[in-house]
């Protein structure tokens, strides 16, 4: 292995000119701590003690961002969404969209010819999803979510849209089932995404078509709201002191659980 005062400076001397192919990211496989693979001029870096998500200007060798999981380098602050999805893997990039977390804000979709300046202050990282094809079509992804929903929703049972409409954000699931004891066997569900989420929390349900049971008692706590050209039926069911929202541990999945509960329980009411 290197010396490493010696490739550090050889390194930077190199690389300092180069600014394509370095001979000695090439044949390092440690710098400083970290692997480095060189692939189309743009290096792809795994490090163990980034502090923060938000690309880091790295002198000589350009600006590190995070993708999903992952983080690299880019030699230029300015790419276009086409060529972030390129370096991430995200192969062909059009069954791919990809997502621009900024601070203090929902991440927003980023074009694929959309330049991002990854010297902004405000940049934070960067979310793929994959565009999921059903019956031919594929579903609206107008915004994203922390990485462990995106988990659960591309690896769950549902298919699923995320819509914004008039700056609200909803999750919609398909074809979600419900217990026996009611008209339907089956109903899309939706539940809004507030500012500040996940720390904020999700509350509510909101159905269609409107659930009814079978020996037609009443359904407490109902109203009804339009979104997305459907009435859907507004279950206003609310977490208690005794069972707050857990920021860090509570999320999509574990808000359906609760709502899967809430249909339940509700066929237990004479």
């Amino acid at each position: 292995m290197f010396n490493y005062t010696v490739l550090s400076y050889l390194h930077r001397r190199v690389y300092k000119f180069c600014k394509a192919v370095c001979p000695i990211c090439l044949l390092s496989t440690a710098y400083k701590g970290r692997a480095i693979v060189k692939t189309e001029g743009v290096e792809a870096v795994t490090d163990d003690n980034v502090e923060g998500p938000r690309p880091i200007s790295i002198s000589d060798r350009g600006y590190k961002v995070q993708i999903d999981k992952e983080f690299f380098v880019v030699l230029d602050p300015v790419v276009t969404g086409h060529e972030l999805l390129q370096l991430a893997g995200k192969v062909p990039v059009e069954r791919y969209a990809l997502y621009l977390k900024v601070k203090g804000d929902q991440p927003v979709r980023v074009k694929p010819d959309e330049r991002i300046d990854l010297s902004r202050q405000e940049v934070e990282r960067f979310v793929t999803l994959p565009l999921d094809q059903t019956e031919g079509l594929i579903g609206r992804r107008d915004f994203s979510l922390p990485q462990e929903d995106l988990l659960w929703l591309d690896h769950g049972r549902y298919r699923f849209e995320l819509i914004r409409q008039e700056n609200v954000l909803r999750v919609v699931l398909y074809d979600f089932p419900v217990p026996k004891g009611y008209q339907q066997l089956h109903v899309e569900v939706n539940v809004r995404i507030e500012s500040g989420y996940p720390d904020s929390q999700i509350d509510m349900v909101y159905v269609h078509p409107a659930l009814r049971r079978l020996d037609n008692t009443p359904i407490s706590a109902i109203s009804s709201e339009e979104f997305d050209g459907k009435q859907w039926q507004r279950w206003s069911r609310h977490r208690t002191s005794e069972n707050p929202w857990r920021p860090g541990v509570d999320n999509l999945a574990t808000h359906f659980a609760l709502v899967e509960d809430w249909f339940a329980r509700e066929l237990q009411k004479a």
